[in-house]
């Protein structure tokens, strides 16, 4: 199949972003793509400010529910392809409406699987409420799993999506330049190479494909690294958009390749689980 990592710009305005996204549909059906990932927080843009996000409804992203139009417009763009989006749901839990920083996987036929984010970094749990699991799922394209941007810096997410079957991971991001040690040069800047380290390195542990997707552009106090990739079972990028916008689109048998590299060396099925440690010593 031919796999599909979106590096773009998306704010606040939803109107905007849903007269936008045509385009880039367009632009992957004309590559022949069959899996398109959008970055995290397409819909309605993420958070100004990671530290201080604000208390106050008009300082947060606009949110959505799952079964409302904008979703809708999503699936009716898909067609025959699969896509992941992510964005700021909206949701109502024993009589509470709360957020998520969720994605969701759908194609012309409807939702296929949802992921809300379970990792907050710094003051994003004052926005968000966190996800409690990873989950794989089947679709089209294949047997996938999802993360959002700061989940992947934990190895045992992208491993609990591989044991449970998943030969893809979309990673959907808005992950930015560092905010605590500002670099003048993108190349130098830290979290620009913790974000390129971890998508190969949950690539390469787990033996799978990795499609990682990220926002781009400057939304309130964050810079965003672009930065979206494709990367394969043995941790090698094969497409990058580097810091433009833009896709960065592989073809690949999957499953063959998933095989292959785990033909002598199986990192899944080789665990020695009796000797992990799951939690912290006392």
């Amino acid at each position: 199949m031919t796999m599909a990592a979106v590096a773009a710009h998306f704010g606040r305005d939803v109107e905007r972003t849903l007269a936008k996204l045509p385009g880039i549909f367009a632009q992957a059906r004309e590559r022949g793509v069959d899996l398109l990932v959008l970055p995290d927080a397409t819909i309605g843009g993420y958070l100004g400010d990671l530290r201080h996000p604000g208390g106050e409804e008009s300082d947060l992203p606009p949110a959505v529910a799952l079964d409302g139009p904008e979703i809708a417009a999503v699936i009716a763009l898909a067609g025959d392809m699969t896509v992941c989006v992510g964005l700021s749901e909206r949701s109502h839990i024993a009589g509470e409406t709360v957020r998520f920083n969720t994605a969701v996987c759908v194609d012309g036929d409807g939702v296929l699987g949802v992921h809300r984010k379970v990792h907050l970094p710094l003051g994003e749990s004052e926005a968000y409420r966190a996800g409690e699991t990873f989950e794989a799922f089947d679709t089209p394209v294949g047997r996938m799993g999802m993360l959002i941007d700061f989940d992947k810096t934990f190895p045992e997410a992208a491993r609990t999506l591989a044991l449970d079957g998943a030969e893809v991971i979309a990673c959907l991001s808005a992950w930015p330049a560092s905010v605590t040690d500002r670099s003048d040069r993108m190349r130098n800047d830290r979290q620009a190479h913790l974000f390129d380290l971890y998508d190969c390195a949950r690539a390469a542990e787990n033996q799978v494909y990795l499609v990682s997707s990220n926002q781009t552009g400057v939304l309130g106090g964050l810079r965003f690294l672009g930065q979206a990739k494709v990367v394969d079972p043995a941790g090698e990028i094969v497409a990058k958009t580097w810091a433009k916008g833009g896709l960065a689109i592989a073809e690949a048998d999957v499953h063959a390749a998933v095989a292959r590299a785990r033909r002598s060396l199986d990192h899944i099925h080789q665990r020695a689980e009796h000797a992990y440690r799951l939690t912290t010593r006392a």
